[in-house]
């Protein structure tokens, strides 16, 4: 079948790939989409917006001997911090602190504006970290940039790529973070069903493939590969590849939202990432993919970043100049200190060990639900994540095809009355209909919090069935 891109320039680019068989070096050809490309999948706003007068010139600063009166910088001369210091868990031995100071150049840098990126140091970093872990270098046409947390930069990135009233397609069930960025643009939330391997990329396929002739069909896809809010569930290698190869033949690009991937616990080998993954198609340059630290680190850092193709993350930064000028400079410094002190080995042990904290906490969960629900839901075991999304069997008599029923006032009403705290499914469709699904996070209660939530829920819902 002839794609889209068939029908474009590429540019080509070589790259070292890691030793073959033999132990020799691999140059492997890399196409990468070209930047006028993009111009179409721009939103008008997008297309609209220019460079902050003052950020715009902010990188001739750095020509050796230039005497900037430029920036309205704050003098740090009368900044009251000298320095910051900081414990930390050994990434080697939790049990272990580390003691980590910000002093001189690099605090002065965390207390001062700075580049609309991110700091220059820390973008490297993440940039080797994306090479690390998703096998993509520097010169394939992508780059980095830092924002206040993943939420920050999905949401500009959907202003860039999408107009009001404008279809885009969605996951379904799907974070519910992302439900108002699209119904505040008034969209066409086209919803593709997953099941426990992922999106249903054969009913992506139906969708698009039966589109209403002569309505433009949507230009961007949205995702969460790992571990997935709210179902947990983590798409198969296969699922990506045919998702992948539906993005070009029917040219959209893929939101990859990942807070999830270092939280996979999976016996198997983890899939590799839709960022890594479109190395192997014939031209890469149709993922974004955005990364968080707020699993890993801390929430109340706000510290994300974005990867995607250069015009698309350009585009990210003009909003950002204009928004909020950047991310926090001393939460980067402080981020830096720390993953330099640690370097990739240490940051990839703290993520096993993060990792590993998180599959205890789902198989006690599941114990739990076996204990007390057992008969009374269903549901698939997560593999990533900190989410189970279980179906209530809401009738004695109920099938598993007809007849579910809607868990929304059992689960915002009665048992919330009943002391347990949960999501009804409802609020992660993006169109409302009723479902009977839950969404239970086990990330924070202990052991005996879980078995008298479920214990609780199972009290409520035996109710419900007129079995109490």
């Amino acid at each position: 079948m002839a794609t889209h891109s068939d029908r474009i320039l590429l540019s080509a680019s070589s790259v070292s790939t890691p030793n073959d068989a033999n132990g020799h070096v691999v140059e492997k050809i890399i196409k990468s989409l070209p930047a006028d490309f993009y111009t179409e999948f721009l939103s008008d706003t997008a297309k609209g917006r220019k460079p902050s007068p003052i950020r715009g010139l902010f990188p001739l600063e750095n020509k050796p001997g230039v005497i900037s009166l430029l920036a309205g910088k704050p003098n740090d001369a009368m900044f009251p911090f000298k320095s910051l210091s900081f414990n930390i868990a050994s990434p080697v031995d939790p049990s272990q602190d580390q003691s980590i100071s910000l002093s001189g150049k690099d605090l002065s840098a965390g207390l001062q504006y700075g580049a609309t990126g991110g700091l220059p140091r820390l973008v490297e970093w993440f940039v080797g970290l994306q090479e690390r872990s998703h096998g993509r270098t520097s010169g394939e046409g992508w780059r980095l940039t830092i924002g206040s947390g993943s939420q920050d930069l999905i949401y500009k990135a959907i202003n860039a790529l999408v107009n009001p009233g404008e279809p885009v397609l969605v996951e379904s069930p799907v974070y519910a973070g992302v439900i108002p960025m699209f119904q505040t643009l008034h969209c066409e939330q086209i919803e593709v069903e997953t099941d426990a391997n992922g999106v249903c990329s054969h009913e992506l396929r139906n969708i698009l493939e039966n589109w209403p002739v002569g309505k433009p069909k949507p230009r961007v896809f949205y995702t969460v590969p790992y571990g997935c809010n709210p179902t947990g569930m983590t798409a198969t290698l296969q699922r990506r590849k045919e998702v992948l190869q539906l993005a070009r033949e029917h040219n959209f690009l893929i939101l990859e939202d990942d807070p999830y991937f270092y939280l996979y616990f999976g016996k198997a080998a983890r899939p590799l990432s839709y960022f890594q993954l479109e190395l192997d198609e014939p031209e890469i340059g149709r993922v974004i993919r955005f990364d968080s630290f707020s699993k890993i680190l801390s929430a109340g850092m706000r510290m994300g970043f974005a990867s995607g193709p250069k015009p698309i993350i350009d585009v990210i930064d003009l909003h950002t100049a204009t928004a909020n000028l950047q991310g926090s400079s001393l939460i980067q410094a402080i981020t830096l200190a720390l993953v330099e002190e640690w370097g990739y080995d240490n940051f990839f042990a703290h993520t096993r060990t993060v990792a590993d904290f998180y599959r205890k906490k789902r198989d006690v969960f599941e114990s739990a639900l076996n204990a007390h629900l057992g008969g009374l839901a269903e549901w698939c075991t997560p593999e990533a994540g900190m989410f189970f999304w279980f179906k209530l069997l809401l009738s004695p008599n109920q099938t598993s095809d007809v007849d579910e029923g809607d868990s929304e006032d059992l689960i915002q009403t009665k048992a919330y009355e009943g002391g347990v705290l949960a999501l009804p499914g409802t609020v992660f469709l993006p169109n409302g209909r009723k479902t009977a699904f839950v969404r239970a996070s086990f990330s924070l209660c202990t052991e005996s919090q879980v078995n008298e939530a479920l214990k609780r829920l199972r009290t409520v819902l035996l109710k419900e069935r007129g079995q109490a």
